[in-house]
Parts: structure tokens; C-alpha cells; sequence
């Protein structure tokens, strides 16, 4: 019999017009604490850099407080951008969370930047290696190849290790090293199926998985009407369109400003854009389509994401999520 399909969060921290990057932090503690006792297996959080609408600078040390507020969930990172950082230093941080919450820290590592060039410029390798290079090292941190240099502290369980990517190239590198792998289908729509099937034509087992774990990530915004969904969605796209447009540092509007805005034809476009492919609405409207997409990919596991500026109807999202992964 196949195993259940699992499900995981992926959270950006938005922050809305009004609130303070510190009320974002604390309602993503609050939304984790919601999932664990909705039935998600994972809570990820993103990186990002310069980038006032999402506070998720540091992955590392948020999940420490989502960990302390939580008890079976896994927490980890969606992914930390490894060309931004030392691998010294993200094994020291992750040792630390390791340590700390055994068998509930998960590493997912990607290879962008997280940001504006002025921002990536200032961080990043000392030593300037390149991503395998640098995953390498990171990884010999971890399984009592190194003596020169020690991680400290060094957990009995280490971090589980994972890649993001929104490629067929990421896939194959996923695959080539044994990793668990996350289609970013919620940047890059269209790819998953592709990206998945390489992954699996290309898996060879590691020490990480005997197996291959191939995995999607999506945007979902549910809810119990068809245009309450829809107009929930429309503000983080709106506010992508404001960074894109007028304002890189603004941070996202409310429901209030994006109903007051008169789209353009260019606008909507790019709306329908960025909407279309994810999976906007109720349950009865998400479900077959959410359901094609895992038939097409094989998904083992999804990511979910949802942004949207009325907290409690996120929570609710994300609660009729899981209802609608739990009968695919």
C-alpha cells in the first residue's frame, strides 16, 4: 500500500501594512503552534534579505522559538541560501537547534540569493566556494570526517539534510547526492512533474535516504467561498507588483488598500499570472487540482504556503489544507 501523502509548512513571516516585523514573527510562532495540531509533519521557514515585507532573515534563529512553542512538528529551513553564509556557521547553528531538539531540525539548503545583489555581495563564503564545495563541507561537519575544525556543539542526531530548487538541475544535483528534494512549484510553476521524474530516474542512495523523497511546494489560499479566497490572494500579489513597480521596500498592503486599487490590464495580467497556477479557493474548487498535481509529480510530501493578510484566515487555510491533503 503506498504511504499517506504528508504535509508541510513553508512560511515567508509576511508582514502587512500596520503591523511591525516582530507582530509578523509572532503570528508565524502562533501559526505553527495552529499546524502541529492541524497534523503537518514540517514547519520551514524561508530566507530572505533587504526585503522589508518578509521578516525572514535569519532561519536559523527563528527556528529556535518555533521549536521551543511546538513539541512533535519538525522545524528547519525553507530554505537556508548556503552561498550567503560560512558552512562553518550553519553547522555551529544548526548543532546548536540539533542539540537543543533532537530528531526535529531539518536542514533545507538552496543555492539563491534571497535578495537584492547589494544585499548577497555583503555575506556569503569566506572562502568563496562553490555550492557543492560548500555542501561538502557543511555535510563533513556532520559525519565525523573533519578533526581540523569541529562544529561544536555536535549533536547525537544531526540535522536532516534536504535541497530546494525550482529546476530539472537541481533535481539531477538532489538526486545525485542522495537528498530529499523540494520542487519550488509556488516560484516556478510548470516544472514539478519534469524536475520530480529526474530526481527519481537519477537517485543514487546515501547516507541521508536509502530512497528518493520528492517533494512540492505550493501556494494555497482555501477558504469557504470562492471570492473570499480569491480576494485574499490578490494581496501579497499586489504587493509583489508595489516592490516590482514603486516601492522595493515597501512592506505588503492590507485587503482594505488592494480592494481600493484599480488594476491595470498589465496588473491583472500579472495577477492572473502568478494566481493562476496555484491553487486559489474552496475546497471543492483545490482539491481535484491539487490532486492532478500530485498524480502528475508522484509528490510524496507538499509544502504548503499561504499569505495572506487576515491571520485567522490563514489558520483557516491552512486548516482546510489539511482536510483536502488527507482525502487525495
Amino acid at each position: 500500500m503506498a504511504e499517506a501523502l504528508t504535509v508541510s509548512v513553508h512560511d515567508t513571516v509576511p508582514v502587512w501594512r500596520g503591523d511591525t516585523a516582530g507582530d509578523a514573527l509572532r503570528r508565524t510562532i502562533d501559526l505553527a503552534k495552529a499546524v502541529e495540531a492541524f497534523g503537518y509533519r514540517r514547519f520551514w521557514v524561508a530566507e530572505h534579505h533587504s526585503t522589508p515585507a518578509l521578516a525572514t532573515s535569519s532561519p536559523a534563529v527563528l527556528a529556535g522559538p518555533v521549536l521551543e512553542a511546538t513539541r512533535t512538528i519538525r522545524v528547519g529551513s525553507g530554505a537556508v541560501l548556503l552561498p550567503n553564509h560560512s558552512p562553518l556557521v550553519v553547522a555551529e547553528q544548526f548543532g546548536v537547534l540539533a542539540s537543543l531538539y533532537p530528531d526535529r531540525v531539518d536542514l533545507g539548503l538552496g543555492r539563491g540569493g534571497g535578495g537584492p545583489v547589494s544585499a548577497s555581495s555583503r555575506m556569503g563564503d569566506p572562502l568563496r566556494q562553490d555550492f557543492a564545495a560548500q555542501l561538502a563541507e557543511l555535510g563533513s561537519y556532520f559525519d565525523g570526517r573533519r578533526r581540523d575544525v569541529r562544529a561544536v556543539p555536535e549533536p547525537a542526531r544531526p540535522p536532516e539534510f534536504w535541497l530546494v530548487g525550482s529546476s530539472a538541475g537541481s533535481a539531477a544535483f538532489a538526486a545525485g547526492l542522495g537528498l530529499p528534494y523540494v520542487y519550488a512549484h509556488s516560484i516556478v510553476g510548470g516544472g514539478a512533474a519534469e524536475a520530480l521524474e529526474v530526481y527519481r530516474r537519477e537517485f543514487r542512495p546515501s547516507a541521508h535516504r536509502s530512497e528518493p523523497h520528492g517533494c512540492v511546494a505550493v501556494i494555497v489560499v482555501a477558504a469557504d467561498a470562492d471570492d473570499r479566497a480569491q480576494s485574499l490572494a490578490r494581496s501579497f500579489v499586489y504587493g509583489q507588483i508595489l516592490m516590482r513597480t514603486t516601492d522595493p521596500q515597501t512592506v505588503l498592503p492590507t485587503a482594505e488598500e488592494t480592494a481600493a486599487h484599480t488594476f491595470t490590464a498589465a496588473e491583472e495580467r500579472f495577477l492572473r499570472e502568478r494566481i493562476e497556477p496555484q491553487f486559489v479557493g474552496t475546497p471543492d474548487r483545490i482539491a481535484p487540482a491539487l490532486g492532478a498535481l500530485v498524480e502528475a509529480t508522484r509528490a510524496d510530501e507538499l509544502f504548503v504556503l499561504t499569505q495572506v493578510p487576515d491571520h485567522e484566515a490563514r489558520v483557516r487555510s491552512y486548516e482546510l489544507t489539511a482536510k483536502i491533503v488527507s482525502s487525495l
